[in-house]
């Protein structure tokens, strides 16, 4: 499974040298608490049918791909053309699904803080243990931004100023 996400991961960006950071891969896994009791408490009431742990090493490996902010804005611009990938030629999500996707990114995206991001960025947004999020403006565009720097909540303190100062400036966002 590690193999298919990554070679999906390297078709979409249209970079066919990214890889896995085994180090981001190895401290995920050893920090991954709350990961580890979600998917027990998944398994558990019947709403995980694979094993836990096959589960939570391709989270943790999905979690250290490492990519440039170009390579992930291209691997998520599918999110902004309604599910369509220019990559691979064809719709890889439905309208519906991409609509479900973005929702989920715009009220869960951020941890904590995606509330605050929501005012003042409104864009569905995606953050990473790496500084980097990803953000998408439905129709338009897909964008990315990382500095390793984070706020109390997880998420890039540069890369949230660089997003709110985008959407300041450009007048758009879902609101």
């Amino acid at each position: 499974m590690k193999k298919a996400l990554l070679d999906y991961m390297r078709v979409l960006s249209g970079c066919f040298d990214i890889n896995f950071d085994s180090e981001v891969a190895k401290s995920e896994a050893q920090t991954g608490f709350i990961n580890r009791a979600l998917a027990n408490f998944l398994k558990g009431n019947n709403n995980l049918f694979n094993d836990i742990d096959e589960v939570l090493d391709l989270y943790f490996h999905q979690c250290a791909i490492a990519m440039s902010c170009s390579e992930l804005a291209n691997a998520t611009l599918h999110l902004a053309n309604h599910g369509f990938s220019a990559a691979m030629d064809e719709s890889i999500l439905t309208t519906e699904q991409t609509k479900r996707m973005n929702s989920l990114m715009l009220t869960c995206g951020l941890y904590d803080a995606v509330g605050e991001f929501a005012f003042r960025v409104g864009l569905p947004e995606k953050s990473g243990v790496g500084g980097g999020i990803i953000a998408v403006l439905p129709g338009e565009y897909s964008v990315a931004v990382w500095s390793p720097a984070l706020e109390a909540s997880g998420n890039s303190l540069a890369g949230a100023a660089a997003l709110e100062y985008l959407t300041r400036i450009t007048g758009r966002s879902v609101f």
